[in-house]
């Protein structure tokens, strides 16, 4: 005969073992839910995005400034960032100046084409988390800055 200890045990480890199954099952089935995004920016704001969410994740949603020079391919700036964090505050309607200002420290921007990508990170409680991208608009900085 099993003592209550055992049997506690047992059950324990038999309730560890169901959710270790059913977190793997969800991490699997990640792969075949790909989020539907829509968005629409100009240069500093953006219009509307838009995430359907199914309770069990968070959407962490940046736009960035991204531009080549003579040492790097590709250089990112991060300009705005907002965590959703439920379905009920996915849809974003705001117009705001950038949190991050875009600095140009060695006069390394001047007369550059600046893209504007908004990105999104889907980050599930249990899962892989999906990373997307959203190329938006162009615009060149000028040549002389004022003083």
């Amino acid at each position: 005969m099993h003592s209550w200890v055992q049997r506690l045990l047992t059950t324990a480890t038999t309730a560890a073992l169901l959710l270790l199954a059913a977190c793997c099952a969800a991490s699997a089935l990640d792969a075949f839910h790909v989020p539907s995004v829509q968005a629409q920016a100009h240069v500093t704001k953006i219009n509307r995005f838009h995430k359907q969410l199914n309770g069990n994740d968070k959407v962490f949603v940046f736009l960035t400034a991204e531009y080549e020079n003579s040492k790097n391919s590709l250089n990112q700036v991060s300009l705005w960032d907002h965590i959703i964090p439920d379905k009920d505050k996915a849809n974003l309607q705001v117009e705001v100046k950038s949190k991050y200002p875009l600095i140009d420290q060695g006069s390394s921007l001047r007369g550059k084409k600046v893209q504007l990508v908004l990105h999104w990170h889907v980050m599930p409680k249990a899962g892989v988390m999906i990373r997307d991208r959203m190329a938006l608009s162009e615009f060149n900085l000028p040549d002389s800055y004022t003083s």
